[in-house]
């Protein structure tokens, strides 16, 4: 039987077995605390994530077996996108914080309590503004797997600049900024706007003309900056593939399409428009747990006659 410690991490308390050590606070949200620690049987960091209040209603238990389900499903270092569209998987929170680096510049994406079906009809307001696509913003539905190539666009040019490219004050501040660099969406993107506030409110803006990025990132590799240009296009059918993007110039050095699998199988997302009571959410957490540390239910063994 594991022995149990418990620790206190900004008022939260740990409770994790003796096989982790040296909890070190990393980063709080609105939904946990993450811990960084020591594997005393691997010797390797890992990340220990404690969710708040799990399972006071239905919604956040749903949320946490999501969570849970999906990290169990990525059998993958996390560390691209195309391994996750590939299970059918958005992740719609990309941004800096939900991007783990170590001292050997091994990558992992973290963080997918926002993730949810590749779905052209998802709706929702979801990830943090200064890397939010603008579709979200302008129809707040029908988006896809290209809102998370639009904020890993983002992440890249602020990697390019030192700061955040559209620092946003508030939605209409940050659609605001993003034409001040890139134009105008061009009218087939408008009209594809949904509600009407927000379609009058586009209308009403001065035409803007796109400004080559190349006079902004004035010290950046030319290549950088055309797979930047392809990342950051208003349209999202126009916006560049994961696959694509792995296969542009820029990242010759980096590309190994035989180090970039995808996933085996889709994500079963048959789950997600359950509306079940917290206990049942407690029970299938639970086998998940069982299955991944392949352990049976001594329920089952029982109910099998063993």
């Amino acid at each position: 039987m594991a022995e149990f410690v418990r620790a206190q991490i900004f008022g939260t308390t740990f409770e994790i077995t003796s096989r982790y050590s040296d909890l070190q606070p990393v980063g709080m949200g609105a939904f946990g605390l993450v811990c960084s620690a020591k594997d005393q049987l691997t010797g390797s960091n890992v990340a220990v994530k404690k969710i708040m209040k799990p399972f006071s209603t239905p919604v956040l238990s749903k949320r946490t077996y999501r969570e849970l389900k999906l990290l169990k499903h990525l059998k993958h270092e996390n560390r691209g996108l195309k391994y996750v569209h590939s299970a059918g998987v958005v992740h719609r929170d990309l941004k800096p914080s939900n991007i783990l680096v170590n001292e050997n510049c091994d990558l992992k994406i973290c963080d997918f309590g926002l993730a949810r079906i590749q779905d052209p009809q998802m709706t929702g307001y979801v990830s943090t503004r200064y890397y939010r696509a603008p579709e979200i913003m302008l129809t707040w539905q029908k988006y896809d797997v290209e809102v998370d190539i639009w904020s890993a666009g983002c992440i890249f040019a602020e990697m390019l600049e030192g700061k955040p490219l559209f620092p946003g004050k508030d939605h209409v501040n940050q659609f605001s900024i993003i034409t001040e660099l890139l134009g105008t969406p061009p009218d087939d993107v408008i009209h594809t706007i949904a509600s009407e506030n927000t379609l009058r409110f586009v209308q009403s803006l001065p035409k803007r003309e796109r400004q080559p990025l190349a006079d902004k990132f004035r010290n950046a590799d030319p290549l950088a900056i055309d797979l930047l240009e392809r990342m950051l296009v208003f349209d999202p059918r126009k916006r560049v593939k994961a696959s694509e993007a792995l296969a542009h110039e820029y990242l010759s050095p980096y590309h190994d399409p035989t180090d970039e699998p995808v996933a085996e199988e889709k994500f079963d997302w048959s789950f997600n428009d359950a509306d079940l009571p917290v206990d049942t959410w407690k029970i299938m957490m639970y086998s998940e747990i069982l299955d991944y540390h392949n352990v049976q239910d001594d329920n089952q063994e029982l109910a099998n006659g063993h």
